[in-house]
């Protein structure tokens, strides 16, 4: 069981990969439709690789818990070590892949928000942001 389940993660997490490079390549393309739409995808298979992982620490634990007098590395086979680190390497991969899209998110949010101060500029009111009653580029005439 513990070589089928971190076989899923794998797949798990080379789903989350592509999945996050899909959505870098739509902000660059200003597609955020198709952003949106593949969040559930997204939140279910983080949801499916959660669920993966605390399977195979209970099998470890299991592992463990029958054998108390070896260690973990002479439990597992070949495969289930070369598993571990090919989990290791593509989390690894992920973590990366996750830091440039947090860049871009932040660049796109960025400038929607200047954008959004220059057409409505903002004041403080104590801790909260209100739109300033100066706002030069709206004006209302009847």
């Amino acid at each position: 069981m513990l070589s089928h389940h971190l076989q899923g993660a794998l797949v798990n997490l080379k789903d989350l990969i592509n999945i996050t490079e899909l959505d870098m390549q739509d902000i660059k393309d200003a597609k955020h439709d198709s952003q949106f739409k593949r969040l559930s995808l997204k939140e279910e298979t983080i949801k499916s690789f959660e669920h993966k992982k605390a399977m195979i620490d209970h099998e470890i634990s299991s592992l463990m818990s029958a054998n108390p007098d070896k260690e973990l590395p002479q439990l597992l086979n070949i495969e289930q070590h070369a598993a571990l680190d090919a989990l290791k390497i593509e989390l690894s991969h992920l973590r990366e892949i996750n830091k440039r899209y947090a860049r871009l998110v932040l660049a796109v949010s960025n400038l929607y928000n200047t954008f959004l101060e220059r057409i409505l500029p903002t004041e403080m009111q104590g801790y909260k942001k209100v739109a300033s009653k100066n706002s030069a580029i709206l004006q209302i005439r009847v």
